[in-house]
């Protein structure tokens, strides 16, 4: 039989990971940051392009996806953020539907099937 833990799990994953962190990380940490946002930041904004939404919608997309992982997953190689075929599905759906790209009921409509 299993014994259960006695504390409860911690709710935001990075509370595990950070108390093992060590300070000689930090350099390679934000080589590796810089690295991957000087490919991640065209990339997210042309696949905003791509589903029919302003470029600064694939920042926040982004942006938003990289923290929120970071606070609650709990996978160190997670990869999150916008990815080219679901930004095609996405955009064909609503062209099937007859709207125009880069418009509010485009941009409302895009919001709903994410």
């Amino acid at each position: 039989m299993r014994d259960f833990p006695l504390t409860a799990p911690l709710p935001f994953s990075f509370f595990r990971w950070f108390r093992g962190y060590s300070a000689g990380y930090l350099l390679r940490d934000l080589i590796a940051g810089v690295t991957v946002a000087a490919v991640y930041v065209p990339q997210a904004m042309a696949y905003a392009i791509l589903a029919g939404m302003p470029p600064i919608t694939g920042l926040y997309t982004a942006f938003v996806a990289t923290i929120v992982a970071a606070v609650f997953g709990s996978s160190r190689f997670l990869n999150t953020g916008p990815v080219a075929m679901t930004c095609l599905l996405s955009a064909s759906v609503l062209y099937g539907l007859r709207l125009e790209p880069q418009t509010e009921e485009w941009v409302s409509y895009m919001a709903l099937l994410a």
